[in-house]
Formats: structure tokens, sequence, C-alpha cells
């Protein structure tokens, strides 16, 4: 019989989500370890060993979309901390038009990444994307955005950087909102301009909002797949392939066993990246 006494009720609320928790998260988590190491189909299994994880790094296009994953979580990660500081302070300063700028900024985001990579394969494309059309205007022969295999995953990079420079450019007004106006107040009695308050105020208090906008998009670039796919299809070739495109090929191909490997290796890139990442950027914010 249970104890419903004081001492055991806290334990009694949390045990419904530890349920849920390990249902949903542990159990598949495990499974997904111990199948990775196996061959297995929907009604067979057979222990491998680490047999997957070397195939998986011993295929080129398996190496390919292992780097470009890193290259791409980095570059859309990079650009949003950056694009997303500047817009955040010039739509934290007295402008008059700011409200509707920043739902202007803000709607990108809230479109689906199908819908956006649909629309941009049209805008992007060789010959009768709007894109190249007024680039022609000005003289210039535009490239093939998405068919040339240099160019292709620095143009997905470029759509998802646009897509989510919104929701870093919110999270860094947030931010700078946050920051006490009497210190640019007193910084302007000393003298000081627009360029030095955001030098000495704006970029060092705004440092939190910059970890999540790091953390944040750094992860997302990590597991994107669904702009990716839409896009590129992972091509030219190997040329834009990362590790979700990968995993989805390997499972349309019934390669079940390494595509679980796949997940497993897309799973430990993030843990190893993100966790430390976190815990030393968190750092520095503390001893600021």
């Amino acid at each position: 019989m249970i104890d419903l006494t004081k001492k055991n009720y806290p334990y009694l609320l949390l045990l419904p989500a530890v349920l849920i928790y390990g249902i949903l998260f542990l159990l598949p988590t495990a499974m997904s370890f111990f199948f990775s190491m196996t061959w297995w189909s929907l009604t067979d299994w057979e222990f491998i060993g680490f047999e997957n994880f070397i195939s998986f790094f011993n295929e080129r296009p398996l190496r390919i979309g292992f780097r470009n994953t890193i290259f791409y979580a980095f570059m859309t990660s990079g650009l949003k901390v950056v694009f997303g500081l500047l817009l955040g302070a010039f739509l934290s300063s007295e402008l008059k038009t700011k409200d509707i700028l920043r739902s202007v900024l803000v709607f990108p985001n809230l479109i689906s990444s199908v819908a956006v990579g649909i629309t941009f394969s049209s805008l992007m494309h060789p010959s009768r994307g709007l894109i190249n059309a007024g680039l022609a205007l000005a003289g210039i022969n535009g490239p093939s955005w998405l068919g040339n295999p240099e160019l292709a995953l620095f143009s997905v990079v470029l759509v998802d950087v646009w897509r989510g420079v919104g929701m870093a450019t919110v999270i860094y007004i947030a931010g700078i909102m946050s920051i006490p106006r009497q210190y640019y107040e007193a910084l302007m009695i000393d003298g000081g301009n627009r360029f030095q308050a955001f030098r000495n105020i704006t970029l060092p208090l705004s440092r939190p909002a910059r970890n999540t906008v790091i953390i944040l998009s750094l992860i997302g670039g990590l597991r994107s797949f669904d702009l990716i796919w839409v896009l590129t299809g992972g091509g030219p070739g190997f040329s834009s392939d990362v590790l979700a495109s990968i995993v989805y090929k390997q499972y349309a191909a019934g390669f079940f066993g390494l595509s679980t490997a796949g997940n497993v290796i897309m799973f430990l890139a993030v843990a190893l990246i993100a966790f430390p990442l976190y815990k030393f950027i968190t750092r520095r914010e503390v001893d600021m």
C-alpha cells in the first residue's frame, strides 16, 4: 500500500513526468544505441558491434556529410549571431517604424521550412528565377545557386539565415531592452557617441542574449534537414548532404543499422559540441 505521507508526496507528483520521460526519451535512446551496433530489419536483427560506425566513416559521402554538417551549423550560427546583434541594436533604437520592422523581420520564422524551400527553389532557378533576373538587369550573369556544387551548401546557408535571423533579433532585442538606460545616459553625458555606446555597453551587456542565440542556432544547424532536403535533396552529388539527409537516405535504402548509427553520431555530435560550448560561454558570462 502506497504511503501518502508528506515525505513521499512530492515524488508521487514527479512520477508521471519521470515515466513519460523514460518511455519517450530514455528508452528510445537506449534502443538506438543498441540497434546502431546491429544489422536489423523489421523482423530480424544480428549484433555486429561497431561495424556500422566503421562503415559510416569509411564511406566518402558519409564523411562529406559530417563535414558539411559542422560547416553548416557554425556558418548559420555565426551569421545569425552577427546579423541578429546588428538588427537588434538597430530596432532597439528610437525608431518610429521599429514595431512594423520587427513584425516584418519575424515573419519568415513563422513560415514552414518546406514553404520557404519551395519559394527559394523558384527564386534561385538559374534561368527563370527572380534573383538571377535582377542580377541580369545590372549586367551580372547569375550563377546556378543550387546546381553548382561549390555554391549549393552556401546558398542553403543564406536561406536558413534569412529565415532564422528574425528570431535571433527578437532575442537580442529582449536582451538589449533589459540594459538599464542610465548606462547610455551616463555615457552621453561624458561625451560618448553611438558607436561607443554599442561597443562599451550594448555588446558586453547583451552577452546572455548572444549566448542563447549561439546555442539555439548551433543545435538547430546540427540537426537541420527539411530546408536542405527541399532545396537541394543533398545534391548536386553529395555537396550539400548533411548528417540528417544521409540518415534519411540510408533509411530509404533499407540500411537501417547504418542509418541508426548515423543518428547516434548526430546525437553525440550535438552533445559533444553544444554542452561544452554552453558551459564555456555561460562561465564567461558569470565571470563578467
